[in-house]
């Protein structure tokens, strides 16, 4: 961290190698497909190699990293002149985390998956980014709200909100299938967001 601080290109280098993979991930979980999640890391690397003198050194890198992307992501996103949706595709790893071979079981894996995903990506963004921070990066709400430049009380009451729209969803989802629990679209939840 101090080779990167004092201009040393290979020591940051390292540092992105070190990141590359939470912050696309996280990247990817804020903006919904592989395209913009690409552009949204490129630009936070960039500015993280311009701004890294900056860096005090108050939190680690890679949480550093995790602000620096939601806010890039917010950017991004911001000025997307349309929505762009991509279903996961077949070739996407899933995580069983059971250890049987059932194929039945992986099956189930992927579809619950496949609406969870489908759930995050509909959230407004300021929902979607305290519940990747929390629940899928383990950030505190004190780190959340410090991530994302906001009070820890409003942190705790976005990730509640977004929870209870997360769980309405995905019970329409196994009450009524998946054709039937048709969720809002952006604007509609952006606006109630509000």
């Amino acid at each position: 961290m101090e080779a990167a601080r004092r201009g040393d290109r290979d020591a940051f280098n390292e540092l992105v190698r070190a990141t590359y993979r939470d912050i696309y991930a996280l990247a990817y979980r804020l903006t919904g497909n592989r395209e913009d999640a690409g552009d949204v890391v490129q630009d936070a690397y960039v500015r993280a190699y311009r701004a890294i003198r900056r860096f005090r050194g108050d939190s680690s890198f890679s949480t550093w990293m995790y602000r620096i992307t939601s806010n890039c992501a917010s950017t991004h996103l911001s000025r997307r002149t349309r929505q762009r949706t991509e279903e996961l595709s077949d070739d996407v790893p899933i995580v069983d985390l059971r250890p049987e071979q059932d194929p039945s079981l992986r099956a189930e894996a992927a579809v619950l998956r496949h609406h969870i995903d489908r759930a995050i990506r509909a959230l407004p963004e300021r929902l979607r980014q305290v519940v990747v921070l929390r629940d899928l990066h383990d950030l505190s709400h004190s780190e959340i709200a410090a991530e994302l430049g906001i009070t820890t009380s409003a942190a705790k009451v976005r990730l509640h909100r977004a929870r209870q729209r997360l769980r309405t969803v995905l019970q329409r989802t196994t009450e009524f299938g998946a054709d039937q629990a048709a969720l809002p679209d952006q604007g509609q939840q952006d606006e109630a967001a509000s």
